[in-house]
């Protein structure tokens, strides 16, 4: 919630495993910050979350106005690495490739 104050804090988020609404409580949704964050995200999601599905994900992530990007890992849950060896491996490639399409497309003075 510190980005959404201050879009300055940072130049980008990761965000791993962002808990959208308790298990089991789809109702209580975690985004009232959402519509106020003006910082990049790369939002890195297990397709089993129970803490939020990807398509629920991919609709919370259309309230943010800044750029945003979904990295689903498949077949995992809340803690990503369930039985998986690369995800270390594909979450630092995905913020890679994110941080520099943000450089491109990004504040020019970067």
């Amino acid at each position: 919630m510190l980005a959404a104050e201050g879009v300055a804090i940072a130049d980008g988020l990761l965000l791993l495993s962002y808990p959208l609404h308790p298990p089991d409580k789809p109702q209580q949704l975690r985004t009232a910050h959402f519509a106020t964050l003006g910082t990049p995200g790369l939002f890195v999601h297990g397709s089993r979350d129970p803490f939020g599905s990807l398509d629920e994900m991919r609709a919370a992530l259309s309230l943010i106005p800044a750029h945003t990007e979904l990295a689903a890992i498949e077949d995992t849950g809340h803690d990503l690495a369930h039985g998986r060896h690369d995800v270390g491996r594909r979450v630092l490639a995905a913020w890679m490739e994110f941080v520099e399409q943000n450089r491109k497309h990004g504040d020019p003075s970067h």
